[in-house]
Formats: C-alpha cells, structure tokens, sequence
C-alpha cells in the first residue's frame, strides 16, 4: 500500500529502503503542460501571419488583384475606344457607298485623282520648311 502511495507522488522504493524520487522525467511533464499552450499559440500567429502575407503578395492576392483591376479598366476604355473608331470607320463606309462626292474626295486623296479644270500643285518639303518670303 505504501509503495503505491509513494508511486502516486512520484516516488519509489527499492527492497524497503529510501524512496527514490523521479525528478527529471516530473519536471519534463510539468514543463510540457506548462508550455504546449504558449508554444501552439506562437504557431498559430506564425501561421496566420504567413496565411496574411500570401493573401496580400501571393500568385491571387491583394496586389494582384490591384493589378488585374487596373488591366481590366485599361483595356474596358480601350474597348470603348476601338469601338468608336469602328463606329465612324462603319459610317465613311456607308458614305462612301451611297454618295458620289465622298467617292470622289476619297479618289482625290488617296489615288490623286483630278476633275475636269483641276489642277495639282505640290509642294517640296524644303519649300514647306521656308516661310514665303515678302
């Protein structure tokens, strides 16, 4: 009965003499009860601090995202752009279907076409540089 008494506390003896305490593998114990809570919670912050920082720099974080929201409205306004210009290309091709003085401003232009009584006067880009002298 005494033995198992001393066995609860953490003692033991040997053939009735002394009890012999063990100490080390006791304080190992309490340390570890003492210290599982500060050490989980350390990892815990760790890991929430690393879950942070690749939701603000990761491959699909924050930055990114910034980015790629800045790329979109960049390139909605040059959409919305590009269909204007389409728009207005869409419109000369209608006139350029229907009306013969748009065919033939474009003939002039393009293909230095002339009417009856015109005539073409070109100019060099060395008289162009020159301002006309009085």
């Amino acid at each position: 009965m005494r033995d198992q008494k001393a066995q609860a506390r953490g003692t033991a003896t040997r053939n009735g003499q002394a009890p012999v305490r063990f100490a080390a593998p006791r304080r190992a114990l309490n340390l570890a009860k003492r210290a599982w809570r500060p050490v989980v919670s350390a990892l815990a912050v760790v890991l929430a601090g690393v879950i942070l920082v690749h939701a603000v720099n990761g491959k699909d974080g924050f930055s990114s995202w910034q980015q790629k929201r800045s790329e979109d409205k960049r390139l909605g306004r040059e959409i919305e752009d590009l269909q204007q210009e389409n728009a207005q290309l869409k419109g000369r091709i209608e006139l350029l279907k229907s009306s013969p003085e748009a065919i033939g401003h474009a003939a002039r232009e393009k293909l230095r076409y002339v009417g009856p009584n015109e005539v073409i006067v070109t100019i060099s880009p060395k008289e162009q540089a020159q301002p006309a002298a009085k």
